[in-house]
């Protein structure tokens, strides 16, 4: 029935329209077929699954594009850090692996990933532990979004707000000369100027009684170290040492904890005593860690901050009549430590299975051993030497391959000769050494006294 004053539908009008409208719902609806597989392989995101031991079981056409990877290479035969850059594969297994098992999901974590062609590639990774009906975890789950352009983004968002930061310093500046006398500027200057020096040499002092002031005497063992600490105005978290134990025997260790300030200053302490009690009372470099780990549980644990350290622990045996010495080491999350042999090979020890000290309550520590012969050197450092920055981002950084090709040209080389040429190493950074770096070379001299021999 039409309405006072309307036009009559013309006939057949509102069949045409019923018409086009299905045909409309039709069509849209043929858009919105696609497989669940379909999604899943050309989604504009990356995915992947993987056993718990990081093994890839499936991942998707998208992914495989960006990286220039056949299905085949990949699934079955890689693991998920096999993907990564040597900086993202040792920040996955230090600090992303441990963490996803702790809290069962990790969301927006900065990685980077190697293309077959040796390119990297900034990704945001998500991932989740899928647990079966029992709590048992089965596999892992993960999504990984194309950071490229959101770290351009950062950057240039970096610069400006820098310019800005620089704009508004220079405007202050000018008023406060403005507004200040000339005489009150001078004086307000000498103050600042002494304050600062009375809290650097406060920080000096206490980060001198962090680290031993001076290495022992070894018989048979030449030792050396070097310290660099990032900023003055600051306390390092780096920390080391090397003691007797008796019959002959001597411990080392060398690690870095969580944080800076005055909190890594307290864990530091907490950390190097403990190591020194726990191996008077039982050598084995595992056993030195798991007392350490139970102390740092006991300590930070409850209170749902839990502190952490880095930390690599060793023992040195007195050798056979040639004046070589045994090594057993030990590492919770730290860098492997590098053997320079005197015929000039350098290679990594490995210490597998070391989690980070301090995050689980839990934590097994296996232990390496090595036998260091005359003219052999046992380099320790801490990862401000690998990730000090090459060039003018962290995209660039020195890692550990260039570290085993600097290495390798020393060798052979004393402890001394050792550390004098990472120091001069540690110089060329300049401002790219942004993190405290810590360096302890053990080495038995290529021609022992025949005092100490005996």
């Amino acid at each position: 029935m039409c309405r006072a004053g309307d036009e009559p539908e013309p006939a057949g009008a509102g069949e045409a329209a019923g018409t086009d409208a299905a045909g409309t719902d039709a069509a849209f609806t043929a858009l919105l077929e696609d497989s669940a597989e379909d999604l899943y392989e050309s989604a504009p995101c990356g995915y992947l699954s993987t056993l718990m031991d990081g093994t890839i079981a499936k991942v998707n056409t998208t992914l495989l594009n960006w990286l220039g990877m056949e299905r085949e290479a990949v699934v079955g035969r890689a693991r998920f850090t096999d993907l990564l850059t040597v900086g993202g594969k040792l920040y996955h297994e230090t600090h992303f692996a441990p963490l996803l098992r702790m809290q069962g999901e990790l969301r927006g974590i900065a990685l980077e990933m190697k293309g077959a062609d040796g390119s990297r590639l900034p990704v945001m990774v998500s991932s989740v532990i899928k647990h079966g009906g029992e709590g048992d975890p089965l596999l892992i789950r993960t999504t990984l979004s194309d950071a490229s352009d959101r770290r351009a983004y950062e950057q240039e968002l970096l610069h400006r707000r820098q310019e800005a930061e620089r704009a508004r310093q220079e405007a202050e500046q000018a008023r406060a000369e403005a507004e200040r006398a000339h005489a009150e500027a001078e004086q307000a200057r000498r103050q600042a100027e002494a304050d600062r020096q009375r809290l650097a040499d406060s920080l000096s002092v206490l980060q001198q009684s962090l680290v031993p002031t001076s290495l022992p005497a070894v018989p048979g063992l030449e030792a050396a170290v070097h310290y660099h600490t990032a900023s003055p105005d600051r306390l390092g978290g780096d920390f080391y040492d090397l003691f007797a134990l008796g019959d002959g025997r001597w411990a080392f260790f060398l690690g870095d904890v969580c944080g800076k300030g005055p909190q890594a200053a307290s864990l530091t302490s907490l950390t190097r005593y403990t190591l020194r009690a726990a191996a008077l009372h039982d050598p084995e470099p595992a056993a030195a860690l798991t007392t350490l780990n139970a102390v740092l549980q006991e300590r930070y644990g409850a209170g749902g901050d839990p502190r952490y350290c880095t930390v690599i622990f060793g023992v040195i045996q007195p050798g056979a009549e040639d004046g070589a010495i045994t090594v057993r080491l030990a590492s919770g999350g730290h860098p492997p430590a590098l053997v320079m042999r005197a015929d000039g090979a350098a290679d990594y020890l490995p210490t597998p299975g070391g989690l980070l000290v301090g995050v689980l309550p839990t934590a097994r520590f296996s232990t390496a051993e090595t036998t260091l012969a005359a003219g052999d050197t046992l380099l320790l450092y801490t990862d401000g030497l690998t990730e000090a920055r090459t060039g003018s981002t962290r995209q660039s950084l020195f890692g550990d391959e260039a570290l085993q090709t600097f290495a390798a040209d020393l060798a052979p080389s004393s402890p001394h000769e050792t550390i004098a040429a990472l120091t001069g190493l540690l110089e060329s950074f300049g401002d790219g050494l942004d993190d405290d770096t810590a360096l302890l070379a053990l080495g038995v001299p290529a021609h022992p006294a025949t005092d100490q021999a005996q």
